[in-house]
């Protein structure tokens, strides 16, 4: 997860989250691949890289240059981080001999050379941001210190990547970043009237690039898309329409991958349904322990909400 999830905090984080997630579930176009390099997209290989990543395609690109050089870029690290999304299934050492695994078996030796000397410094980089993120100097909800943890943000970036490749790799970041900082100030200019504060964030609304106002217009795309494909439920459409109707607001791929979607999100509410009518009439020994049968560690913190009857 990048900056945007795990840095800035507050509201500005939260919302970005959301189009994080949505930009994981439904990718983003490639930026054009630099003179000469030719990108190399990474087939699934026969077996998943791990249980949570069961038919998906990998994310982001290689770009592989004619002397075998590899382009430091956003979608080289979306590909790191696809596969880093699965720590927690497996150790981080597992995850990275697993990363280097792929990088053999996709590109040519010099190129998977490099491409695993980039991938060392990018864990690198995010050991050492979690090291800034835990300092008790940086925290603070306010743009002072949100100032603070850009700044020591970009000193940090300076230890593993070159001007050019922090430009590309974080450009897209920064520009949020910069976004919500600007927003903050805003709400915390106390001379500003209502009206006027309302005039400027409406201005910066304005003034945002395009990729950046789709990114942050796309989770409330994919709730309205939600909401429009219950409707249709209720109105007795069959999944197939349903599927159509997906298929025209994001395309194909990402209609397929909200059907998985769907799938996973009834099947988790079937066995929701069966712990609530079995945990009747036990008591708290036996309900941690039919707990424990049928959810794992992760599941068991979200049952709490639904225990409480908000299903």
């Amino acid at each position: 997860m990048s900056l945007r999830a795990t840095f800035i905090g507050g509201a500005a984080a939260t919302a970005a989250v959301a189009a994080l997630l949505w930009i994981a579930a439904f990718g983003q176009d490639a930026a054009p691949p630099e003179p000469g390099a030719v990108p190399v997209a990474v087939a699934p290989a026969a077996r998943a890289f791990a249980p949570s990543l069961e038919g998906t395609r990998p994310d982001g690109a290689v770009r592989v240059a004619p002397d075998d050089g590899i382009v430091v870029d956003a979608q080289l690290i979306a590909l790191f981080e696809y596969y880093l999304s699965t720590v927690g299934e497996k150790s981080p050492s597992e995850v990275r001999v697993g990363i280097e695994r792929e990088l053999d078996r996709t590109l040519r030796p010099a190129a998977a050379d490099a491409a695993k000397r980039v991938l060392a410094r990018y864990l690198a980089y995010k050991r050492a941001l979690a090291t800034l993120e835990a300092g008790p100097e940086l925290a603070g909800p306010d743009a002072a210190s949100l100032v603070r943890r850009l700044d020591a943000l970009a000193r940090v970036r300076t230890q593993f990547f070159t001007k050019a490749e922090i430009a590309a790799i974080f450009g897209e970041e920064d520009a949020a970043n910069a976004d919500a900082l600007a927003r903050l100030r805003i709400s915390e200019d106390r001379s500003l009237t209502a009206q006027q504060r309302q005039e400027r964030l409406a201005a910066l609304d304005a003034s945002l690039p395009a990729a950046l106002r789709e990114e942050r217009e796309a989770p409330l795309k994919i709730a309205r898309l939600q909401q429009e494909a219950e409707r249709m439920r209720a109105a007795g459409a069959a999944e197939e329409e349903i599927f159509r109707m997906r298929a025209e607001a994001f395309g194909s791929d990402a209609a397929g991958r909200l059907v998985e979607v769907d799938r996973e999100e009834a099947a988790w509410r079937q066995r929701i349904g069966v712990y609530l009518v079995q945990r009747k009439g036990l008591n708290d020994e036996a309900v941690k322990a039919l707990r424990s049968r049928m959810f794992s560690e992760a599941e068991q913190r979200r049952l709490p909400v639904y225990e409480s009857g908000q299903m």
